[in-house]
């Protein structure tokens, strides 16, 4: 069967029933049906207060992945696996994930809710409208962005230099064509002609700021702090000065509170924010990580893409601003992705080849490396195909132990929870080790030196290639105040660097860094490097081509 048709045939419980599971009651329930609910406010701050006493809260984990390939690797499937697999074995386990955006569903990455007997559900929700946490990111940031437009028509009483507007629309789709476009256009009534952009949803800055905020009034505030511009004097224009911030928090009121559904083995699994890794955070929610830690004995997480993407967001930005740890990491491979990193052609990844297997480990030892530059304990998960070879796992777990780590194999696909029983027992054991996590770098570095640290540290370069434009905005960004924010990069994740032909672990090349650009609300400052965009286009034949609903309403082509 198909993952959808798998997600389908399950029999659900009612989301109540998951909630008294982890001792949260009906009535600090907000229902989205039967299946899907939020945790209200009352609930969330008592879960918060909880969680904010280290001796009381659960074990965090963190799953992430070798770089990812068209083999596929499955980090979210190894996640929810993981979760189910702690419960098999008698621990309480909640799981704390992303949501998926609209537009990897319709283009070429799919959904984001796990594959196989390893899945939360109900699926076709969660892949799509879910709770209409997007929809109202979507909407608030489409609403500043018109709240701007409308201050320069109606006399642009701040003297901003439209030229400078870096506030830009978004849409939670694949739409290239939108990326550079001209506003304005037509009468004096239609507003201020200038230039403008959009970007996907999940990479708004807003979107970052619901993921890291944890009430409303910490909301407002970052959204206040929102650089959208400049005067004509050069003077950087915040969002707050338009005294238009409550208006936009109303419409994330709901969405900035975590949402609860369930594992196919009836398991909770808190569902909220889903920041692109290549271009934005990569990490859930802090307030369903909170709620997760404050409701179970282990959390199981992910961070979105590789290691030297979501991963190090999720230990420099999400866990350094936030006071929280990883106990344990697992960096998910497949057999078939390491050869495809070895040099193997995708129609060959069947074939037993120990000297590719070799060759494209290089990719894993690379990101077990960098994650113990962060004084993590981590194991490698991997996640089985039918076409693995006895040889070819029993290399792997020799390379693993070679690189420092152990290799598990995990069956989570095809066996649910019974398939990650030994990586569940694998991850209690790194979890009574003691952990010494700390950030990669002091945030009191300067930000072209963050950067470098990055890219030579986590990525390999040789050196970092500054374009003169960011060079000129990390030195106004600085002498504004901005030098001691962390470092967001924004590049491609089918490789360590940042370009994706670039495949295994390549090192000693130039990074190039073309611009950056200040998220002074969220907190960071976002590098983009090599051809890294904020909106990404559709495939030749995207999984749009397969999705399709009868007249039941019954959903098919999801995976």
């Amino acid at each position: 069967m198909t993952d959808i048709e798998i997600a389908q045939k399950n029999v659900m419980i009612p989301v109540t029933e998951i909630a008294s599971k982890i001792g949260i009651s009906e009535e600090s329930l907000e229902l989205y049906g039967k299946y899907k609910a939020k945790v209200s406010f009352a609930k969330l701050k008592a879960l918060q207060a909880k969680a904010a006493d280290s001796s009381s809260r659960g074990k965090l984990i963190l799953v992430t992945a070798m770089t990812p390939t068209a083999a596929g690797e499955g980090k979210s499937t190894v996640t929810i696996a993981l979760g189910d697999g702690l419960n098999k074995i008698g621990k309480k386990t909640v799981i704390a994930l992303r949501e998926p955006s609209l537009g990897p569903c319709f283009g070429v990455k799919g959904g984001a809710c796990g594959g196989g007997y390893a899945q939360v559900v109900p699926m076709e929700d969660i892949n799509l409208h879910f709770t209409g946490d997007i929809h109202a990111i979507t909407a608030a940031n489409n609403l500043m962005a018109a709240l701007i437009d409308n201050h320069l028509q109606q006399g642009n009483e701040l003297g901003i230099d439209p030229r400078t507007i870096s506030w830009k629309r978004c849409v939670d789709l694949n739409d290239r064509a939108l990326r550079n476009v001209i506003i304005g256009l037509g009468s004096r009534i239609d507003g201020v002609p200038r230039e403008s952009h959009f970007q996907i949803s999940v990479a708004s800055e807003i979107m970052a700021i619901v993921c890291l905020s944890k009430t409303i009034s910490e909301l407002k505030d970052r959204i206040n702090r929102i650089t959208i511009g400049e005067t004509y004097s050069k003077r950087p224009v915040t969002f707050g000065e338009l005294k238009c911030t409550g208006a936009v928090a109303a419409l994330l009121k709901d969405a900035i509170r975590p949402n609860l559904v369930q594992t196919l083995e009836k398991n909770p699994a808190f569902i909220h924010g889903g920041p692109f890794a290549n271009i934005a955070h990569g990490c859930n929610s802090i307030n369903a990580t909170l709620c997760a830690l404050a409701t179970g004995d282990y959390v199981v997480t992910e961070a979105g893409f590789a290691a030297d993407l979501g991963a190090e967001k999720f230990m420099d930005i999400k866990c350094r601003l936030n006071g929280i740890a990883p106990d344990a990491a697992v960096i998910v491979a497949t057999i078939r992705a390491l050869k495809m990193h070895g040099g193997v052609a995708k129609a060959d990844l069947g074939i037993e080849n120990l000297d590719a297997l070799r060759a494209g480990f290089a990719n894993v030892k690379c990101h077990i490396e960098n994650m113990k530059k962060f004084g993590v304990n981590v194991v490698v998960a991997v996640n089985k195909f039918i076409s693995d070879t006895d040889a070819e796992i029993e290399l792997v777990k020799k390379l693993a132990l070679d690189a420092g780590s152990e290799a598990v194999l995990c069956e989570g696909w095809g066996k649910g929870g019974d398939g990650a029983k030994e990586l569940a027992l694998k991850i209690v054991e790194l979890t009574q080790k003691p952990s010494a996590f700390k950030p990669l770098y002091d945030l009191k570095l300067g930000l072209k030196e963050k950067i470098e640290t990055l890219a030579k540290e986590i990525y390999r370069a040789d050196h970092v290639e500054f374009d003169p434009k960011a060079l000129k905005k990390i030195s106004a960004y600085s002498a504004a105040g901005y030098g001691e924010l962390p470092v967001c990069m924004a590049k491609t994740q089918n490789s360590i660097s940042h370009d994706k032909s670039m495949l295994g672990s390549p090192s000693g090349y130039v990074f190039p860094v073309r611009d950056v650009q200040l998220y002074s609300g969220a907190g960071f400052v976002v590098a983009f490097a090599g051809d890294i965009v904020d909106m990404p286009g559709l495939p030749k034949a995207p999984s749009a081509l397969n999705i399709d609903v009868d007249d039941d309403g019954l959903i098919s082509g999801l995976f």
